[in-house]
């Protein structure tokens, strides 16, 4: 197994149990929490997403804190339908 990618789970699985306990985190404990170079701006806007759907508040959040353009500018170049 990359070692990138198990980081990265563990992080984020973390990221959940911590989240679930205090009801809210915010932005800089989430990019903190994840290793540099895992995450595709596709799957950070899935965990931003999952971590909402879990009723985690995520605090200093403006908006989407990720860019949704760059996740349609990657599935177009994916040949992925927007």
């Amino acid at each position: 197994m990359d070692p990138k990618i198990g980081k990265s789970h563990l992080a984020r699985k973390e990221l959940f149990r911590k989240g679930v306990r205090k009801g809210f985190l915010t932005v800089e404990e989430i990019e903190g929490a994840l290793p540099p170079g895992t995450l595709a701006a596709a799957e950070r806007w899935l965990l931003y997403y999952s971590l909402r759907a879990a009723e985690i508040e995520i605090i200093g959040d403006e908006s989407e804190s990720v860019d949704r353009a760059a996740f349609d500018e990657e599935s177009e170049e994916a040949g992925e339908p927007v």
